[in-house]
């Protein structure tokens, strides 16, 4: 029988895992992202080197350096930070409203053809899929509808020099939430010779979990702002792309009661795999 001391030990190793899995995956795909991976690699080199060689001042400069290490990382990479921790209180418990289709929500493939069309005639659109974070507080910046969306409510919305057309509109639940909108601008160099709806685009990305389309008045072309990465598509291959990307955010595939299912069921995996492996061995 496991003593308590065992269990205990099996829970912390569980939670610890839970955790550093859910840090990961929320970073993934971010420049603090990657500098987590980057910095886990070297602290498990050096790691490895001040146990088996016994460096106890390299150990303890490495300590040091954790320290400043932790306070920079909240600074330089501040909004990652605050759209990673703000993502852990939209569970699917807590936000199933969002998760239920609305009367009148538009799908995917209807979505994905008006940003087609509004590409081939030129006409500049930015629109926010709101997922798990609430994208209300952009909203108050703007007009508010919640209306239907049609192709010709979008093209009277973003038609200059109408009133509304610019901006950028809030989708929630499929339905068009509010037009008009402020969004932050992304302060990335290398969107240095981008327009300004394209940054702001990057912007909200970098802010929340939304996903952002933008239609370019000037190219025609299709771009998808998701964690501060910009993805560009030419009007005449983004209907495939742009469909998959918006599949996902009508449907609500992101919400992270599922995240939280899949890092239990992966834990569960971990644990309980090699038992089931030797009790077939047994059996053999």
């Amino acid at each position: 029988m496991p003593s308590y001391a065992s269990i205990s030990a099996i829970l912390q190793i569980a939670i610890l895992y839970v955790a550093i899995y859910a840090i990961l995956r929320r970073a993934s795909g971010s420049r603090f992202g990657q500098m987590l991976m980057g910095v886990g690699v070297l602290i498990a080199i050096l790691a490895v080197f001040t146990y088996f060689l016994d460096f106890d001042v390299l150990a303890l400069i490495i300590q040091y350096l954790l320290a400043y290490f932790a306070i920079s990382a909240v600074v330089i990479f501040q909004p990652e930070i605050r759209r990673m921790l703000s993502s852990f209180g939209t569970f699917g418990a807590f936000d199933a409203s969002k998760s239920r289709r609305r009367g009148g929500a538009i799908d995917a493939r209807h979505m994905t053809d008006i940003l087609v069309q509004l590409a081939e005639r030129k006409i500049g659109a930015l629109f926010a899929f709101e997922r798990g974070i609430s994208l209300r507080g952009y909203e108050e910046t703007g007009v508010k509808l919640d209306a239907v969306i049609s192709r010709e409510l979008i093209s009277s919305v973003f038609t200059p020099p109408l009133p509304l057309h610019d901006g950028g509109a809030v989708v929630r639940s499929g339905r068009l939430s509010s037009a008009h909108c402020i969004f932050p601008v992304s302060n990335n160099p290398d969107l240095a010779e981008s327009g300004m709806r394209h940054r702001a685009a990057v912007g909200l990305s970098e802010e929340t979990d939304a996903l952002v389309v933008t239609v370019s008045e000037e190219r025609g072309t299709i771009s998808i702002a998701h964690n501060g990465r910009l993805f560009r598509y030419e009007a005449g291959s983004a209907a495939e792309p742009v469909r998959r990307w918006l599949g996902k955010a009508l449907l609500g595939d992101s919400r992270e009661g599922r995240f939280v299912r899949a890092a239990i069921d992966s834990l569960h995996r971990l644990l309980f795999r090699p038992i089931a492996i030797s009790a077939r061995k047994e059996k053999a």
